[in-house]
C-alpha cells in the first residue's frame, strides 16, 4: 500500500475512533457558530473522495448519487441523520479506501480532468488528488476534534 493510502486510512480511523463513544444525538449536533456537525464532517469526506478521485478521473463514481449529494461541498445538513445512516457511513469510510485502493490497479484514471480547489491548488492527475483528498481530510479531522469538545 503507498503512503497516501496509508495516511488516508489512518486519518479515516481516527474520525471513528473521534466519534465511537458519541451518541446519534451528539453526533447529528450543530455547535453554535458551526454550520454542520460531526456526522456530516465524516459523510463530506467521503463523499469528496470519490468526486476528487472517481469524480475528476472520469470513472463512474461507485457511491449512491443522492448520498453525494447530501455531502458534497457547499452541502449542510437538512435533518438529523438516522441510526441507519451513521452504520452506512461507518462502514463506507474503511471500505470506500479499500475498494479505491483496488481500483488504483484496474481501472484508467490517466483522463484526468485538470479542477483547481478552492484552497487555491491545481489537481493534474489522480496522485495529486489523492494528496490533496489527504489535506482535505486531516483540515477537517481537525474541525472535528474542535467540534467534539464542543458537543
Amino acid at each position: 500500500m503507498s503512503f497516501p493510502l496509508q495516511v488516508l486510512r489512518q486519518t479515516r480511523r481516527n474520525m471513528l475512533r473521534l466519534c465511537d463513544s458519541l451518541t446519534l444525538e451528539q453526533l447529528n449536533l450543530i455547535p453554535a457558530e458551526m454550520n454542520n456537525n460531526l456526522l456530516w464532517n465524516v459523510g463530506h469526506v467521503i463523499a469528496t473522495q470519490q468526486l476528487l478521485c472517481y469524480g475528476l478521473g472520469n470513472q463512474p463514481i461507485p457511491l449512491p448519487a443522492d448520498f453525494i449529494e447530501r455531502y458534497r461541498k457547499g452541502s449542510r445538513p437538512t435533518a438529523a441523520a438516522s441510526g441507519a445512516e451513521w452504520t452506512y457511513i461507518k462502514s463506507r469510510l474503511e471500505s470506500t479506501v479499500d475498494e479505491f485502493e483496488n481500483d488504483l490497479r484496474s481501472l484508467d484514471f490517466s483522463n484526468f480532468r485538470e479542477y483547481e480547489t478552492s484552497y487555491g491548488t491545481k489537481l493534474l492527475n489522480i496522485g495529486q488528488a489523492l494528496s490533496f483528498n489527504n489535506v482535505h481530510e486531516g483540515m477537517h479531522l481537525g474541525n472535528m476534534i474542535v467540534m467534539r469538545k464542543m458537543v
